[in-house]
């Protein structure tokens, strides 16, 4: 089959162009790129006026498959990847079981191929049933096809596990997603400790909570020479310990998401259990300090965390909801909306968050739309203004803080190994 997309704005910062042009796609494989393409086509989409990138990358993404599908399924949540102009989801491993074992990434695996509208690579556990008392079998998961190790949901917090777990790590290069949170500094909180907290009497979670872990899990991948990449980064304090990290020449990644460069503590009103995540919604001095990493790049990947869940488990007290959002169909329109049309990223870097950067993170050769690459690719109308309906999410989870936020940008199309998934912005489930 052939496709032709016709005059859109193509925004690859891969290979730095910015520029009308038009791509002709056979089969699943760009074979042209330029302006003024004229050729026999199956399908010829106009992209006059709109932008067309590489299909995001999200390298953090809950799929809740295997255990709580209740939550969300490989399907579901592939569904709301493609809405989003993502071609290409990490999922987490804290499922039940775990992801922890060969066999599990080869399940993964197995039901993505069978179901998913995307992309979709497992991400294997550090400890075994992350219980942070046995190391598992990361040789076996990597040559299985998992992208990198997390105990995403919790920190290793046996600092010689860890450094074990790099080694190996550095042995596949692959990379070691850490999610920095030092439960004992928690001690039960459920929203950024500060005034809001306080006003609102419920029990705040501190920002040394998460740089004590950052700082430690920077000194062990110093020592090992690992390639470390911190998750869902939240303080102005462990902004500033990457900063240092990386300005003596450390080779240290980080994500930022966007409900973090969005909103702060202050959105916590009304008890709404779906401002409740983890790590918490921080201060407004924190958020700066969060968009200022994403503009001089200390940090440059834009992550999602999609966490989605049932309705019950949100829709109850703030201190028994459950921890998380969902992100995969918001995320795109609000880094246009705070951090384009703010003026923190160019179109371009915003762009490059989303694609080249997680690609390279994960080594996989993605990201970019060139000749002779596989055409995972969305066409977007940057200016189109509209508000987020969480009724209409293709994912199950509805939990998110963002509905009827006015936000600009809307995803029209989404094309996977050259097949449309998303078209004018409906789903294409043929």
């Amino acid at each position: 089959m052939k496709i032709l997309i016709k005059n859109g704005r193509l925004v690859n910062p891969a290979t730095k162009i910015n520029d009308i042009m038009d791509i002709l796609i056979e089969d699943d494989k760009i074979i042209e790129i330029r302006k003024g393409i004229t050729a026999e086509t199956d399908k010829t989409i106009n992209a006059e006026g709109k932008i067309v990138t590489p299909g995001f990358i999200d390298v953090h993404v809950h799929l809740r498959d295997p255990g709580f599908e209740y939550k969300e399924t490989i399907k579901t949540g592939s569904m709301a990847a493609v809405m989003g102009g993502f071609t290409t989801i990490c999922c987490m491993p804290n499922t039940e079981p775990v992801i922890d074992s060969e066999i599990m990434v080869e399940y993964i695996k197995l039901r993505a191929k069978r179901e998913a509208f995307c992309n979709v690579l497992p991400i294997g556990a550090i400890t075994k049933g992350q219980n942070g008392e046995e190391l598992a079998n990361i040789g076996k998961m990597i040559n299985a096809g998992a992208c990198g190790i997390s105990e995403d949901g919790k920190s290793v917090l046996n600092a010689a596990m860890l450094k074990t777990a790099m080694n190996y790590s550095k042995m596949f290069n692959i990379p070691v997603m850490s999610h920095c949170e030092d439960k004992s500094l928690v001690a039960g909180g459920v929203m950024n400790a500060g005034s809001q907290s306080q006003l609102l009497g419920l029990k705040g979670i501190s920002n040394d909570s998460e740089d004590v872990i950052v700082a430690r899990d920077i000194i062990l991948a110093k020592s090992t020479g690992a390639k470390l990449h911190l998750c869902h980064v939240s303080t102005k304090g462990a902004i500033d310990l990457i900063r240092d990290a990386q300005a003596r020449g450390q080779q240290v990644s980080a994500e930022i998401c966007p409900h973090h460069f969005t909103l702060s503590d202050m959105n916590v009103v009304d008890y709404d259990a779906n401002t409740k995540m983890n790590p918490p919604l921080r201060s407004s001095d924190d958020v700066m300090a969060l968009r200022e990493a994403l503009k001089d790049d200390t940090v440059g990947i834009i992550a999602t965390d999609h966490a989605p869940h049932g309705v019950d488990e949100k829709n109850c007290e703030y201190d028994k909801a459950a921890f998380g959002i969902v992100g995969l169909e918001t995320a795109f329109a609000l880094g246009n909306t705070v951090l384009v049309e703010g003026s923190w990223l160019t179109i371009d870097k915003l762009i490059e968050k989303m694609t080249i950067n997680p690609a390279k993170l994960l080594g996989i050769d993605k990201g970019s739309i060139e000749v002779g690459k596989i055409a995972d690719i969305a066409i977007i109308d940057q200016n189109c203004e509209y508000e987020i309906d969480a009724k209409a999410f293709k994912s199950k989870g509805k939990n998110t803080p963002f509905d009827g936020y006015k936000v600009k940008g809307k995803v029209l199309y989404t094309l996977v190994g050259g097949k449309i998934k998303v078209e004018e912005g409906n789903l294409n489930d043929n």
